[in-house]
């Protein structure tokens, strides 16, 4: 919708709002301390993560999907590290917990499917995608300072990290300087990173209504 607003007559973005081109490149500006590392930071070395995540490929899944949505316990869930931190000498999996049980939208035979296709695929082909979040930053240049000028919806849930992450909450809030034709941003109570598999009837009657407004 950014670079081909002929193509695209509208958008909808869940989860993980437009972000505008910075002026640097992306991973200079994640966070590093002397005990962990963004996750992001934690994906840039082949091999690492695959060896961690493909380990065990249906208890990663297990574990990712109940981690990040809107029915892990908060209590007590809270990553020492830091939102979204990986511990050195750790993995992204380790400050995640274990589901003793699955949440409702959720069913073992999802995850069975999930499991079968990661241990077909490896985890290397969606790795890569941040892997190349500088080269994207570079091919990108001549659009800094664009905005997305189709109409556009938002929608997300308030227990998604993503939301959680620094300077989240007032990208969110100005988001319309970004996106002059935002239509509506909605986030949904109680709902996690999952935004579609966790509230699908509210994700359709959103979108459908945007649709028909267009």
């Amino acid at each position: 919708a950014l670079l081909r607003p002929d193509r695209f007559r509208a958008v909808i973005g869940l989860s993980v709002p437009f972000r505008p081109r910075g002026s640097v490149r992306p991973t200079t500006m994640m966070p590093r301390t002397d005990d962990a590392i963004f996750y992001q930071l934690y994906f840039q070395d082949p091999g690492v993560a695959e060896a961690e995540l493909e380990r065990d490929v249906r208890d990663t899944m297990r574990t990712v999907a109940w981690a990040a949505s809107g029915d892990r316990p908060r209590e007590g869930a809270t990553n020492p590290a830091g939102i979204g931190m990986v511990p050195k000498g750790g993995g992204f999996l380790s400050a995640m917990g274990k589901p003793e049980t699955l949440p409702p939208w959720l069913t073992e035979a999802d995850i069975d499917f999930y499991a079968g296709e990661f241990a077909r695929t490896g985890f290397r082909g969606g790795l890569n995608w941040y892997r190349n979040i500088d080269r994207n930053w570079e091919l990108l240049a001549p659009y800094a300072g664009s905005v997305v000028t189709v109409p556009a919806l938002y929608v997300a849930g308030d227990r998604d990290l993503v939301l959680a992450f620094r300077g989240m909450d007032q990208l969110i809030a100005n988001l319309a300087k970004f996106v002059p034709q935002l239509r509506r941003t909605l986030i949904l109570p109680g709902c996690g990173h999952w935004t579609q598999q966790e509230r699908p009837d509210d994700i359709n009657s959103a979108m459908l209504e945007f649709l028909k407004g267009l």
